[in-house]
């Protein structure tokens, strides 16, 4: 029998494209996603899917006595403007949904996890390329429960009384853009916000001087690092970028947008706001460690995968 896989939030914009994966190398995928984001409808036909939610641990029971032999734990709250109007539902999902999982590992002894980490715990630094070395510097709400999730992914781990091996890995995603991502929800990725702007005819909104930085990364490429970083012992109880190391400025990316729409700012309305609380100034990942320890790299250049997701965008949107 292959490989039973769960994945958490598995009907996401990034938890589809790794089951997507899972069945493509012959492993069975269980999906398990409240849909507050996630749509059953890009669940691949091929894997089970539950409908449940990570902080509900009646929902996380039965699918851990049918027996798990890793965990992809990606469910979460993902919005930064949203940790801060309920930080309370924030650290629910993030931090104590977590914990609900590793509970689940301990009591059924599942040797494998990966959790869905995040670079906004860096924070602030001048260090960028930014190392997994750099000291977490959390400045949002939503980064602060990654980064508690992350140590307590890690620090349960490490529990001499487990009585088996749990074998962690924590991926710290940069920003993922590609097929599949929301166009019409207004709290996560400004790559698809712009592009949902564009579609329907909305100013784009440019938050402080657009001169912010992100570090953007094809949703293949990190669908890829998951899946390889499961029979990856040499990354078992490590905290690994997932980026591509190239860094492009907020500016950068609407000028992008608005030129394959065939506009400019001359013809195209784009208005400044003030900065948004948590927001990172300068990101890019350095990904020395995903090279080294996955023999990992991206494939995929923001030349050819921005093109393509705006192909993509415009073909959701005429079909709607």
């Amino acid at each position: 029998m292959s490989e039973r896989i769960l994945v958490t939030g598995g009907a996401g914009f990034i938890g589809s494209h790794i089951v997507d994966v899972l069945i493509a190398r012959g492993k069975r995928a269980v999906v398990l996603d409240n849909e507050s984001t996630g749509d059953r409808h890009h669940v691949h036909p091929q894997a089970e899917f539950v409908h449940g939610d990570v902080t509900d641990p009646n929902d996380l029971t039965p699918l851990f006595a049918a027996g798990v032999d890793a965990v992809l734990h990606i469910a979460g709250q993902a919005s930064i403007r949203r940790s801060f109007q309920d930080p309370a539902a924030d650290l629910s999902v993030n931090t104590l949904g977590t914990i609900n999982v590793l509970n689940q590992c301990s009591a059924h002894r599942v040797p494998r996890l990966i959790f869905a980490s995040s670079m906004t715990i860096y924070g602030h630094t001048d260090h960028v390329p930014t190392p997994e070395t750099v000291a977490p510097n959390p400045v949002s709400y939503y980064a602060i429960t990654k980064y508690a999730a992350e140590r307590y992914v890690h620090v349960t781990a490490q529990r001499r009384d487990l009585g088996f091996d749990l074998n962690v890995t924590s991926l710290r995603m940069f920003n993922v853009y590609g097929e599949r991502q929301s166009l019409t929800n207004a709290y996560q990725g400004v790559f698809a916000i712009f592009i949902g702007n564009v579609l329907r005819g909305e100013p784009i909104t440019i938050h402080a001087d657009g001169q912010q930085s992100r570090d953007f990364v094809h949703v293949a490429d990190v669908a890829r690092a998951w899946v390889d970083a499961i029979d990856a012992p040499a990354s078992y109880g490590q905290v690994i970028n997932v980026g591509t190391g190239q860094a492009t400025t907020v500016n950068t990316l609407c000028d992008q947008v608005l030129a394959a729409f065939g506009h400019t700012r001359a013809t195209y309305p784009v208005q400044a706001a003030p900065a948004q609380p948590g927001d990172m100034r300068r990101s890019a990942a350095d990904i020395t460690r995903a090279r080294d320890l996955l023999g990992w790299s991206p494939q995929i250049t923001t030349a050819q995968g921005m093109p393509q997701t705006i192909m993509w965008a415009r073909e959701v949107s005429a079909a709607r």
